[in-house]
């Protein structure tokens, strides 16, 4: 009955997203440019390649039509195309995007983006989160004269210099000399991180941590960020270390325009990237001036620090549009939108799965900015199978999903319905595959997780 309220269509066209996949990787190394939109990634039955966008849908290579659940890998908070950030884009670009001195438009960015962080003082841009987190950790070692960075050991990704990826299983390339510089400690564990200060006294430069994951909805440790944050802050700081909040994710989607004044914290930086300029590349470090002024040039016979240096780091047309989207987030209360979707798909989810007997194969969890699923086997292990198997069947519906749903602005109630009955169809495969095996309905090899130690 759901399902044909909805009409769902069916995809099974993927003749041109085929011949990409036979000849990319010729050409790009991992086939593109982020191991996170890997074929690997994907199932056999998906898109390849994307040819456009426009709000909450994207199109294929084979003229498919998508309602995009990912955005992005959530950088997109508006919509893709989205009409006020491109017009503020095109005036941009008929100036000219790049030149031997700084645009005009870099204090105004600077001074608007601080004007929503009155903790910090100072901003340097980027181009993507890696550049910016790494630039932070230069800087507490300045500061502080110390070589060790302290991180959580459960965290996916920071970086992918070697202070970061030379701790995963993916570390081919990284000397152990740098790994050994980087200590780790369990998320949201105040204890874990105290043992860390005593293990190492006067050794530990920085901590660097996300404010928030959408696990924190579902997390079992009873003690909210906040309380986590405030005393981690603190006994960095006593233990004279400093503390970089991770805002790469959690920025312009816990809180606008981020979990660090959603709970008043005071690190002494914090990194920004994705959503804050609606997929245009720009990312920002942002601190006190006590700590950020060390990248300057005007402190006459010091010794220099090399913070950040990009060629393209200032280009005019992704500053027009962090401007142009920070101002659609304060005139239309974005982060209130996009998290009543995410509570409407939660709600809605929730009933479908108790109205199908699946809560022990299926749960969801419950995070309004970023609703996450996780789905089990037989046997209630968190399998891949499974969550590809759900992937495939919701290409065919006609609905781009990885397991989660990044809300933005121009999804709708009317899209969430589109969702829940595509996950609908997907979850009466599902149940056959339980009964039958997975083998049997799943197309192609599981996903694989990024951070694995061989292809």
């Amino acid at each position: 009955m759901m399902m044909e309220k909805q009409n769902l269509r069916r995809i099974n066209d993927f003749t041109n997203s085929n011949q990409y996949r036979n000849t990319i990787h010729q050409l790009i190394p991992g086939g593109a440019h982020t191991y996170s939109k890997g074929d690997d990634q994907f199932p056999a039955l998906s898109p390849a390649a994307i040819s456009h966008g426009k709000g909450a849908y994207v199109w294929d290579v084979d003229g498919n039509m998508y309602l995009d659940c990912s955005m992005g890998l959530t950088s997109v908070s508006l919509g893709h195309a989205y009409d006020p950030v491109l017009d503020a884009v095109r005036v941009e670009l008929d100036k000219g995007v790049n030149f031997q001195r700084p645009s005009v438009l870099e204090k105004e960015t600077a001074e608007k983006f601080l004007s929503l962080v009155p903790q910090h003082d100072m901003i340097k841009f980027a181009k993507n989160g890696s550049i910016v987190t790494t630039a932070a950790v230069k800087l507490a070692r300045a500061f502080t004269g110390r070589k060790l960075v302290a991180f959580p050991g459960d965290h996916p990704f920071y970086s992918y210099d070697d202070w970061f990826i030379g701790t995963t299983a993916c570390n081919k390339g990284v000397p152990n000399e740098f790994s050994e510089l980087s200590v780790t400690f369990k998320s949201c564990d105040i204890e874990s991180l105290k043992q860390l200060f005593e293990q190492y006294p006067g050794q530990i430069a920085c901590v660097i941590t996300e404010p928030e994951k959408n696990t924190c909805a579902g997390c079992n440790c009873h003690q909210s960020p906040e309380v986590f944050l405030k005393e981690a802050i603190d006994l960095a700081q006593k233990n004279g270390a400093l503390f970089i909040i991770d805002e790469m994710v959690s920025g312009f989607k816990t809180d606008f325009p981020g979990s660090m004044t959603k709970y008043g914290l005071k690190p002494d930086m914090a990194t920004w990237g994705k959503g804050i300029a609606n997929g245009f590349s720009f990312c920002a470090l942002t601190g006190t001036k006590e700590v950020m002024e060390l990248g300057g040039i005007n402190k006459i016979g010091e010794e220099k620090v090399f913070l950040i240096s990009t060629t393209h780091g200032g280009e005019t047309h992704a500053l027009a549009a962090a401007i142009a989207t920070i101002n659609v987030f304060q005139q239309h209360n974005v982060v209130e939108h996009n998290q009543k979707i995410g509570n409407l798909l939660l709600s809605k989810v929730k009933d479908l799965l108790t109205k199908l007997e699946m809560n022990q194969y299926v749960d969801i969890i419950p995070c309004s900015w970023l609703p996450t699923f996780n789905f089990r086997d037989g046997e209630g292990k968190v399998s891949s199978a499974f969550r590809t198997l759900v992937m495939q069947e919701m290409f065919g519906q006609g609905v781009f999903f990885q397991g989660y749903l990044c809300p933005t602005l121009s999804h709708t109630a009317k899209d969430v319905e589109i969702i829940v009955n595509a996950l609908a169809y997907s979850f009466e495969v599902y149940k056959n595959a339980l009964k039958e095996g997975v083998d049997k309905f799943l197309v192609g090899p599981e996903a694989k997780p990024v951070f694995r130690k061989y292809l």
